[in-house]
């Protein structure tokens, strides 16, 4: 038995993942911004120190980060889908191999967090090395992937 899935379907199928990656993209500016506040309560004046606890930078943090954890895997794995059900294949070029690079990093600068709740410098600066590459990565990853939408939309 073959299952067909509709036409509609295949079509806006393709379109999930570059809307979810855009968002994520912000996210992580936004994810980044948390982090570095959060840094800041180690070094900040009383009064500084005290507004950026009262905020809950360092949990807002924590939370986006997860956020962006799981729903980075379910992007990735949903645009791999989509191109597979749309085109019978994978592409493997560099916009598949940079975006499942980029959700390695993801996860181990994730898995860090054991250790930099410990207070363990290296894991610190190892989660920021890899995050800031992270994002450095998805801002080319949106460059390609508009590309990509491009030749889509030119076939509709």
């Amino acid at each position: 038995m073959t299952f067909a899935i509709p036409e509609s379907v295949k079509i806006y199928s393709q379109f999930g993942h570059p809307i979810l990656m855009w968002a994520l993209l912000a996210t992580s500016l936004y994810a980044l911004w948390l982090g570095f506040q959060s840094r800041k309560i180690r070094s900040a004046d009383p009064e500084t120190r005290k507004t950026l606890i009262q905020k809950d930078v360092k949990q807002k943090h924590y939370v986006t980060g997860s956020l962006l954890l799981a729903l980075m895997v379910m992007g990735t794995v949903g645009g791999m889908a989509a191109t597979y059900i749309n085109n019978g294949k994978l592409f493997v070029g560099p916009h598949l191999l940079v975006g499942l690079g980029m959700t390695a990093l993801i996860a181990t600068a994730a898995a860090l967090a054991p250790w930099m709740q410990k207070g363990n410098d290296l894991a610190r600066y190892t989660h920021i090395v890899l995050n800031l590459t992270v994002i450095g990565l998805f801002g080319w990853q949106a460059v390609t992937g508009v590309e990509i939408v491009q030749r889509i939309v030119s076939k509709l």
